[in-house]
């Protein structure tokens, strides 16, 4: 496959926050590693990756950043959903059968009309649809069996229905209704699913969130089993991003300071993203 890739992992509002001021700081900085030959987008990362790759320029995306959100709604991932988490984790050593667990509880679970859902994604994406240039590789999980799925242009699949997909948080969002299926947020896997980028020469990871339930899904473990001679660097939230972020990435009042702190943040990332993109 070869070329260069971006993985944008996922981290809640305050994760598409941080990544876009990331993306408008480098490119500022005269690094614009949003035109990658691949991107790899979870939850999060599937609204920037589909932004980046359908035209708005990044810098504008950032500014919307800043603005006050009136049609998201917040949310939180709470101490008892964190409890269901690793129960669906650690009851079985089968992956895909734990991601099975957490779909069907997922599935039975109250949470908003999931039209109501669907369209929150659709005014995050503004219009923008699938870019034949590119090619974004958006993550998901199937909820009736814990299945990953990887959809693209030729998937299909409305980039909204698939964005939707992704960023469908088990227990807090609606499964999104995809053909007929139903599925859960891509990070439901690994918060990153950096692996989908193997066969890349260089490989930059976006990580709000660099932790996982076994470490091998970890972004910096999946970067570590690339192919020897991949160019990689992954980058997380500094002390001053991870203050700004808070402790709820699921809270609409954050993704301003996220924004600003990611693009101070890219200040310092210059010489090393260079170092692997170039």
């Amino acid at each position: 496959m070869g070329g260069r890739a971006l993985v944008l992992g996922g981290g809640g509002v305050t994760g598409i926050a941080w990544e876009l001021g990331i993306l408008a700081g480098l490119a500022e900085a005269g690094v614009d590693v949003t035109g990658a030959d691949q991107v790899v987008g979870t939850s999060a990362g599937s609204v920037v990756g589909a932004i980046i790759t359908g035209g708005e320029p990044v810098q504008r995306a950032y500014e919307r950043q800043l603005l006050p959100a009136p049609t998201e709604r917040a949310a939180k991932v709470g101490f008892g959903v964190l409890i269901r988490y690793a129960g669906a984790a650690f009851t079985t050593r089968d992956p895909q059968r734990s991601r099975a667990n957490l779909g069907r509880m997922a599935l039975a679970a109250r949470t908003v009309p999931e039209q109501e859902r669907r369209d929150i994604i659709a005014a995050r994406l503004a219009g923008l649809d699938w870019s034949p240039a590119q090619r974004l590789r958006v993550t998901a999980v199937a909820a009736d069996n814990g299945e990953f799925v990887v959809f693209d242009r030729d998937s299909g699949v409305s980039l909204v229905d698939a964005v939707a997909a992704s960023c469908a948080v088990p227990l807090i969002w609606p499964p999104a209704t995809v053909n007929g299926r139903r599925y859960v947020d891509g990070g439901a896997r690994t918060p990153a699913n950096v692996d989908v980028a193997s066969g890349s020469d260089a490989v930059v990871v976006l990580a709000p969130i660099a932790v996982a339930a076994l470490p091998a899904g970890r972004p910096r473990a999946q970067l570590d089993a690339l192919p020897a001679g991949t160019r990689t660097l992954l980058v997380t939230p500094d002390v001053p991003a991870r203050r700004a972020i808070g402790r709820n990435v699921l809270d609409p009042a954050q993704r301003a300071a996220a924004a600003r702190a990611g693009r101070l943040q890219a200040a310092g990332l210059v010489a090393a993203v260079r170092s692997v993109w170039q």
